[in-house]
């Protein structure tokens, strides 16, 4: 079989893509090799592998086709990212209830007598105390000193002597009560000398008289004729009655103070005394700082960074204040305006209680409220739109919120027995066009 013969001309070489230069080929912008212009390069190159080409004439291109598709190497490891924002801190938990209160114990037993102390130093000469009131009567005072003489009584009545002295033959009678004494007589003639009579019988011993008052010394009087004899001396008379009192003397000189006795035993428990001020158990303070800029508006603006909340009255999740007993509270914040306008409102269970707007480009802007809250009652702070919502916080501004228990209406433990639960946020629209307070659909404490 006879080979056939060459051709006398080689082949066309099919027209390839534009060169820019030796051994480069360009292709114009936008033409890649993912693109349209892919298409026709795989067909040019097919045309090329199926034509007999010498393979120094074949682009290198054609020849890696079969490899385009192969991955390349595996990259180094980029660096490693910045790290995320903190997450904000976990609830504290509630203050568990106040246990009942403990029995008393018995007393004591009475402890030793203590030492007897030093005697103390010599006080000063007290002040003579004023004159005391008039004592009450004391007893009968004894009989006085004998008085003066008094002076002479009026001279008696002159005697009667008897018509006869001759002496009677009847028995004597008894004897009679002396008579005064009589004025002196003339002497007489002398009579007769009578006989002698018989002796009479004694007679009974009288009653004695009552001793009269010591008369005046008299004259002497006459001699009298008639024998007559004294009677005897009276028994003593009664004892008189006791004098008056006397008066108080003048109070005398204090003596020297005498050494100190010694401690006297522990005297009864006295009476309980009054119940003392009202002073309520529970506390309740919070301040709380914002952490991003701009907070939305329609929900109450949340202060995440805590930098107080002991009692854990404030919720750093919502952004709420719960009220734990009826009483009086004081309220504040404290706003950096930055770039936009800022009004906001202090909302006491979706009524606005004071409104404040600052259009100031940086600046800042505070507020205080006193407010009577009773138990669950909530409180936050709120922007009014997205507009005018320019809080701000940065490296060297911040914005917070405060608030504490001024004093509780009352301190009956009765209504702090089981805990406040923190206020889920409140949802629905607000009314910012007064502050008579219109509760918001949705809203609940």
């Amino acid at each position: 079989m006879a080979m056939p013969e060459p051709p006398l001309h080689a082949p066309p070489t099919p027209p390839g893509p534009p060169m820019d230069g030796p051994g480069r080929m360009f292709f114009p912008e936008g033409e890649n090799m993912t693109g349209h212009g892919d298409l026709n390069l795989e067909e040019y190159c097919q045309v090329l592998l199926q034509v007999p080409v010498p393979p120094d004439q074949v682009p290198w291109y054609c020849q890696c086709t079969q490899c385009r598709n192969q991955p390349g190497p595996k990259g180094e490891r980029g660096e490693r990212g910045l790290p995320g924002s903190p997450g904000s801190p976990g609830r504290r938990g509630m203050t568990g209830f106040r246990g009942p209160p403990g029995f008393v114990g018995r007393p004591g037993i009475k402890g030793q007598k203590g030492e007897e102390g030093e005697k103390g130093d010599r006080g000063t000469q007290g002040f003579t105390g004023a004159k005391g009131g008039r004592g009450f009567k004391g007893d009968k005072g004894e009989p006085g000193l004998e008085g003066r003489t008094g002076e002479q009584g009026p001279k008696g009545d002159d005697g009667v002597c008897p018509e006869s002295c001759d002496s009677s033959h009847f028995p004597p009678g008894p004897p009679g009560l002396p008579g005064p004494s009589g004025p002196r007589g003339l002497p007489g003639s002398p009579g007769l000398t009578g006989s002698e009579g018989k002796k009479g019988d004694m007679g009974e011993v009288g009653v004695p008289g009552v001793p009269g008052s010591v008369g005046g010394k008299g004259e002497p009087g006459s001699p009298g004729d008639c024998n007559c004899t004294d009677g005897g001396d009276g028994d003593p008379g009664p004892k008189g009655d006791k004098g008056d009192r006397g008066n108080q003397g003048q109070v005398g000189v204090s003596g020297p103070q005498g050494p100190q006795g010694p401690q006297g035993d522990i005297g009864p428990m006295g009476m309980m005394g009054p119940p003392g001020p009202c002073m309520s158990p529970i506390q309740s303070a919070f301040s709380a700082g914002l952490e991003t800029s701009y907070p939305p508006p329609n929900a109450p603006v949340v202060f995440s960074q805590v930098l107080y909340n002991l009692q854990g009255g404030y919720d750093p999740v919502s952004g709420l204040y719960s009220a734990p007993i009826n009483g009086t509270y004081v309220f504040s914040f404290h706003l950096t305006v930055h770039e936009r306008v800022l009004k906001v409102g202090l909302f006491h269970n979706f009524r606005p209680v004071v409104i404040t707007t600052d259009p100031k480009v940086l600046g800042t802007t505070s507020h205080s409220v006193v407010l009577h809250l009773a138990r669950g009652d909530q409180v936050w702070v709120q922007v009014k739109d997205s507009v005018t919502n320019g809080m701000y916080v940065g490296a060297e501004s911040s914005s917070t919120f405060s608030g504490f228990l001024l004093h509780p209406e009352s301190c009956d433990l009765a209504s702090l027995r089981s805990p406040v639960p923190f206020g889920s946020s409140p949802e629905g629209e607000y009314s910012w066009d007064s502050m008579t307070g219109s509760t918001a659909e949705g809203g609940s404490k």
